[in-house]
């Protein structure tokens, strides 16, 4: 019986080609030599910074690695191709072969970006920012799979230590060489963004010379003329506006940096609706995900990253982000219904419901630091756990509801949009 049923697969399914792609800041792998742009904790034998320690933590990010098992991996923070090469001979002692590999050749920058592959590559080069001002070049990787060219486009803009303006400047560099493509190209926009999704709502005063303006969200198109999210339903194909893949998350799961209780998705993966069309190379819709292995934390629940105590490597830890990926094959992609159903906050209490559902004006009857009840007309109330939008005690809503889960015995609503504030 099973036989019969492969014999009427279609082919295209049966010869589908699919392949797992993530993106991972080790913090900090530097060799043992002195070039003059390192770090001071990592001058070669100063600070316990030694050969030892060195092949602790190439042991440790390539236990991260394999664990991820992922066909593409992109890397930041790599500080030259000679210690990429030596995470690779790490990453085969360990069983996970990745022998194909490229790096950016930024001047007179302590870190690079990176690659690791089990696909071969067609070529790499690199995307100059700009040749002063301590930006990081982005480094672009083309593949031919199963006849298809796919373009990987591998970012670490500037810290939020520095303004909002340095990020811009290499979202503009990569918008200039995406608007140079052909038309329908299939590319993946992938990295340490240092942005989180919604970044044009959560800037800091410290960092915003731009009025507001950021490159992760207006200048690569990831929100609307109107300011809301690019959703897989909203997304315009006549535009060049990006799906930014932590939106298929509940809120509450939206990071993978954790700066003294400040969570926030600083890496990302974004995608063109090209990889969403049914031709040629598509994404498998909600297979976006982070590696949260019990080892990458703490016992009391934050990020067990590479630890420098007291001046000194003591040669624990992994890194102070967690790694992402996603799913993509040549089968053609999976939409989800994108039709809005009409219903009460009742309705989200049913145990079978079709999401996602518009409430109409529902009012904020209590407010937390992450969470708010709303009530609707009539009198029903649902709790929405993890806010990204500000809410105003007594203000009433448009909301749309995503995603809910089941709470001590109630549901909450923890994905939404906000239609008007």
């Amino acid at each position: 019986m099973h036989f019969l049923i492969l014999l009427f697969l279609p082919l295209t399914f049966l010869s589908a080609k699919a392949f797992t792609i993530a993106s991972y800041n080790v913090e900090n792998l530097f060799d043992m030599q002195r070039n003059g742009y390192e770090y001071p904790q990592y001058l070669p034998y100063q600070h316990n910074w030694n050969p030892r320690t060195l092949q602790q933590k190439l042991t440790n990010i390539s236990e991260v690695i394999c664990d991820l098992n992922a066909d593409i991996i992109a890397l930041q923070e790599i500080e030259n191709r000679s210690i990429l090469e030596r995470l690779q001979k790490s990453l085969r002692q360990y069983g996970c072969h990745y022998p194909y590999a490229a790096s950016s050749q930024t001047p007179r920058s302590a870190i690079q970006v990176a690659v690791l592959s089990k696909i071969p590559m067609q070529r790499s080069k690199d995307i100059v920012v700009k040749r002063v001002g301590g930006i990081r070049h982005i480094l672009e990787v083309t593949y031919r799979i199963e006849g298809y060219p796919l373009y990987l486009y591998i970012n670490h803009w500037n810290s939020k230590r520095a303004p909002e303006s340095k990020r811009i400047a290499s979202a503009l560099a990569l918008k200039k060489r995406l608007d140079s493509l052909p038309k329908g190209s299939e590319y993946i926009l992938l990295g340490d963004f240092n942005s989180h999704y919604n970044e044009h709502q959560t800037i800091e005063p410290k960092n915003n010379d731009t009025q507001g303006r950021t490159g992760i969200n207006q200048v690569l198109e990831t929100i609307t003329s109107q300011h809301q999210m690019v959703r897989e339903c909203n997304i315009d194909s006549q535009l060049s506006q990006h799906y930014n893949l932590w939106l298929e998350l509940p809120i509450y799961r939206r990071w993978s940096h954790n700066f003294y209780g400040k969570k926030q998705g600083l890496d990302a993966i974004l995608i063109p609706t090209s990889l969403m069309d049914g031709r040629g190379i598509d994404y498998v819709n909600n297979s976006f995900d982070v590696l949260k292995k019990k080892y990458l934390f703490h016992p009391k629940g934050y990020i067990r990253r590479w630890e420098y105590r007291n001046h000194r490597h003591t040669r624990r830890g992994y890194s102070d982000h967690l790694p992402i990926m996603a799913h993509f094959s040549t089968q053609p992609y999976q939409s989800q219904s994108c039709k809005i159903n009409a219903g009460r906050i009742a309705t989200l209490h049913r145990k079978s419901v079709t999401l996602p559902v518009r409430l109409e004006q529902v009012t904020v009857t209590q407010k937390n630091k992450n969470q708010v009840t709303i009530r609707d007309r009539h009198g029903d109330q649902i709790r929405i756990f993890g806010i990204d939008t500000p809410f105003v005690l007594g203000k009433s809503y448009d909301i749309i509801a995503h995603q809910r889960k089941l709470y001590k015995g109630a549901y909450e609503i923890t994905d939404y949009t906000m239609e008007n504030n």
